[in-house]
């Protein structure tokens, strides 16, 4: 049986069926819609125009006896709900966002002055211990000395000794001092409150004041402790520099507080301050004074006993090979700090990787020291033959000079293989790291960085280009012997600058301190010294052009030789019959040396090359 058919009339329609007496039932919803039954059994549907009355409808309808029912709105459906609702909520949701960011700002404006620093307790503090720190073993008793100090402190009060308020630990970059303070934290049985000189001062004025009260509030909560801040010059730097003396700058309130706190400390509380820094010089003199930093603790690049220590605490996960001798790396490194040398350990073990080995070799090491001091070498950067017979040339100068002048360092390795920058490097190592500089190995070693030079003038006839950073390195050299180590007899035994260690390496500005007139003859002193060297390096490469051809062409063929290779010829060519015995050691003079220049009191070997191999002054 088929569906009840449905009928659509228009209002017009609508009103004819009722008028004759067609309609039997009427259904009128609130929106005007109407539904019903004919008296033939059949539904119908009709809108009541929005400007005719429901009510007039109905009387209508009334009147030819049709049933009629009204409606109600059942329900509202879920999207017009949220159609209807969404202004509000729209309204609701931003006011609710404003009142959590207001939380939050307030949150964040109570809690800007609170201390940064991460609190080591006994039950987490780092594993490290000074047993993990090699060599340095007096830096380490003074630092042991503090943390024994707060350990016991009835053993100091017995003999009327007052520990230290604060030790500051200067040195190079990667020498260790950041894993020392370490140490103290795995040692000290006591709170360690460590961060960085950076966490202090953010862009809101007093948040660094307020930190540092805050950081020293807590430490006095939990003495004895030990509070450690890295890089301390970033807070810590001369005031005025800025060129406001009105202690507005926010880094100088900084300091300000810091002072304060450290000049307020009570003895009878336990907290002393550790703090590290490279940038000494930079640092304000009230930061220093006793009272505040009452004791210095240098960290200095480690000899080579302390580089040996290094190396076997970053090798016992290391295969080595039985012709890895690290006190030999330890001796061909000098120069290197503990960073540099967990860096050449792993170096030697990524040469072994990519060689499928397991085992690291000497060799590994020797091209892990290339890879560091030199650069990659790139076999596609290949030397035309005019090029390989001009540093060939250049290279044989620097070498042959070095083994005839009777105060050079011994030669290590020549090669005239390109890497990084460097067309060709001749590597000199000494037997014993240098403290002291006599001025004969001065003058000796200006001799060797113009002997490259030297060799292309009596060999090819003109000079080139490639000894740029020879001429760099030994005007910086004859400079300090003039300026600052009194070595000129025109100025007489004067130092004209006392410059402040540099551990950065980049050169200190200071203002002179001396007369123009002064200047032109320190100018006057470098040109004679220069031209003096290059004066007797062209007179013993004269004398032995025999020894020298002999080179290039031994240069030329192997492209790489030994130290003990450039003793031969000049033996052979009786030249230096005395260096026998020394170059008789082969092996052991072919490794790296750290490239440096003499640097007032530490000892360092000499490198010279062609096109950028000359390193650079520690000056």
């Amino acid at each position: 049986m088929g569906a009840t058919p449905t009928r659509d009339f228009t209002f017009t329609e609508l009103v004819a069926q009722v008028d004759g007496n067609h309609v039997k039932t009427a259904t009128i919803s609130p929106d005007g819609q109407v539904s019903g039954k004919l008296a033939n059994g059949d539904s119908y549907t009709s809108q009541v125009p929005t400007a005719i009355p429901d009510a007039q409808l109905a009387d209508q309808l009334l009147a030819h006896n049709v049933q009629v029912t009204g409606t109600t709105d059942e329900g509202v459906s879920l999207v017009g709900l949220i159609l209807d609702l969404l202004p509000l909520l729209l309204f609701v949701g931003f006011f609710v966002w404003i009142g959590r960011r207001s939380k939050a700002l307030v949150g964040g404006i109570t809690s800007v002055g609170r201390s940064r620093a991460r609190v080591y307790d006994i039950d987490d503090r780092p594993s490290t211990g000074f047993g993990d720190v090699a060599g340095y073993a007096g830096a380490k008793q003074e630092v042991a000395e503090v943390v024994d100090f707060l350990k016991h402190p009835d053993k100091y009060k017995r003999a009327g000794a007052i520990g230290p308020r604060g030790v500051l630990m200067v040195g190079p970059p990667g020498t260790g001092k950041t894993l020392l303070a370490r140490a103290v934290a795995g040692e000290a049985g006591v709170p360690f409150l460590a961060l960085t000189g950076s966490s202090f001062v953010e862009m809101f004025v007093g948040v660094g004041a307020a930190r540092v009260r805050d950081l020293f509030a807590d430490a006095r909560k939990k003495a004895p402790a030990i509070i450690f801040i890295d890089e301390i010059d970033a807070i810590g730097g001369r005031r005025g520099t800025s060129g406001m003396y009105g202690g507005n700058d926010e880094r100088e309130q900084t300091l300000n507080q810091l002072l304060a706190e450290m000049d307020g400390f009570d003895p009878a509380t336990g907290v002393v301050l550790i703090a590290a820094t490279n940038r000494p010089e930079s640092l304000d003199p009230a930061l220093l004074r006793p009272g505040r930093f009452d004791r210095t603790v240098e960290i200095p690049l480690p000899n080579q006993l302390e580089r040996r220590a290094i190396l076997a605490v970053h090798t016992p996960d290391k295969r080595l090979a039985a012709d890895v001798d690290l006190d030999v790396v330890a001796r061909a490194t000098p120069g290197f700090a503990g960073a540099d040398l967990a860096n050449l350990v792993n170096e030697a073990a990524i040469v072994a990787v990519r060689h499928d080995r397991g085992i690291l070799t000497g060799a590994d090491f020797a091209s892990a020291r290339d890879r560091i001091l030199l650069g990659r070498r790139d076999a596609t950067n290949a030397l035309a033959p005019d090029e390989k017979h001009a540093v060939a040339v250049h290279e044989s100068g620097h070498s042959l000079v070095a083994a005839l002048c009777p105060h050079a360092d011994p030669i290590a390795k020549v090669t005239i293989l390109p890497a990084g920058q460097a067309l060709g490097v001749t590597e000199q190592l000494p037997l014993a790291e240098r403290h002291l500089y006599q001025e004969s190995y001065l003058h000796d070693s200006l001799a060797v960085r113009l002997g490259g030079r030297a060799a292309e003038i009596v060999v090819l006839g003109e000079a080139s280009t490639g000894a740029a950073n020879d001429l760099a390195g030994a005007t910086q050299l004859a400079t300090r012997m003039v300026r600052d180590w009194g070595m000129s007899p025109l100025l007489g035994p004067i130092g004209l600058t006392n410059e402040p260690p540099g551990y950065l390496g980049a050169p200190i500005a200071t203002p002179r301190t001396y007369a123009e007139e002064t200047q032109r003859v320190i100018d006057q002193e470098v040109s004679r010294l220069l031209r003096d060297a290059e004066e007797r390096a062209t007179e013993l490469l004269s004398t032995q052009r025999k020894a020298l051809e002999l080179l290039v062409h031994l240069l030329e063929e192997k492209e790489t030789i030994d130290g003990s290779e450039v003793y031969a010829i000049v033996e052979a060519a009786r030249a230096r019959p005395a260096l026998a015995p020394v170059g008789a050691r082969g092996p052991e003079y072919a490794v790296l040396p750290r490239q440096a220049q003499p640097h007032g009191d530490r000892g360092a070997p000499a490198r010279s090359g062609s096109n950028g191999s000359a390193p650079p002054s520690a000056a």
